[in-house]
């Protein structure tokens, strides 16, 4: 029998996973580095906001019986539907194809905040695996994380949806410091490369515009990896069934990166 989960005297770091774009491997990111967090012994949790487009839960394999959406209608508790997974950490799962979560309406947004508020307590890390984008409900979401970390890819137009991304919230959330991760590089330092195009741009064009500097701080990239493609398929944790291999070591650099 799982033990419960006993609050602490202190609130959980809240890290926000996000990107301008989907298929950038953002859900991917955030299961794996939720693992690598656990390992350096953090109670964490994963809490699903992409709110209606919902696939934590196809990433780690699992068919949850309570969904937020059962605690935002009552139905159930709230401790009811946080779920222990392989990996060592929690999830709090997103009811998905809900169209009244596409926006952001006081409901929503009222839910939203009271369940990371109960949840913080409970946790060392809460980490919000967000939608893509800049959507009203992405970006409060983001709103309510202590830091944010943006995944992107070498594809064109991966950056260029992450600059818009970085733009925003600088510009409506006054955020001047943001987490960058390059994910499926071809090479090593490439993701360095593409943190330095990304800089030159928001110097040029955002911080000019917001007056105090915005800075990206690269925390890591992430090889292109065959192992990632067949952990995806089996709907496992890279860091379970290959944590050798090249991506899993990166993910692992990654947590250490951000608990610095």
């Amino acid at each position: 029998m799982t033990e419960p989960i006993k609050p602490s005297t202190r609130r959980a770091r809240i890290t926000a996973v996000t990107s301008g774009k989907g298929g950038v491997g953002k859900t991917f990111v955030a299961a794996n580095l939720a693992a690598a967090l656990a390992q350096r012994g953090e109670r964490v949790l994963v809490l699903d906001a992409d709110l209606g487009l919902a696939n934590l839960d196809v990433v780690l394999n699992l068919h949850p019986k309570i969904t937020l959406h059962d605690v935002f209608t009552g139905k159930h508790k709230l401790e009811d539907a946080i779920v222990p997974v392989a990996g060592g950490f929690s999830v709090l799962l997103a009811g998905s194809g809900m169209v009244e979560y596409s926006r952001l309406t006081p409901e929503v947004r009222d839910q939203l905040l009271e369940t990371i508020e109960r949840v913080t307590p409970m946790f060392d890390r809460v980490v919000l695996d967000t939608g893509a984008g800049i959507s009203d409900v992405v970006l409060y979401t983001l709103s309510l994380a202590h830091e944010i970390l943006v995944v992107t890819t070498p594809e064109p137009t991966a950056m260029t949806d992450a600059y818009a991304t970085i733009k925003v919230l600088a510009a409506t959330q006054s955020r001047r410091a943001l987490l960058l991760a390059v994910n499926q590089t071809l090479k090593a330092g490439e993701g360095r490369v593409i943190r330095n195009q990304l800089q030159l741009v928001i110097d040029r064009f955002v911080n000019p515009e917001v007056g105090t500097p915005v800075k990206l701080e690269f925390v890591g990239e992430l090889p292109s990896d065959p192992a990632v493609r067949e952990a995806v398929q089996k709907r496992q944790l890279l860091l379970e069934i290959y944590p050798g291999s090249p991506a899993a070591l990166a993910v692992t650099a990654l947590a250490a990166r951000i608990t610095l």
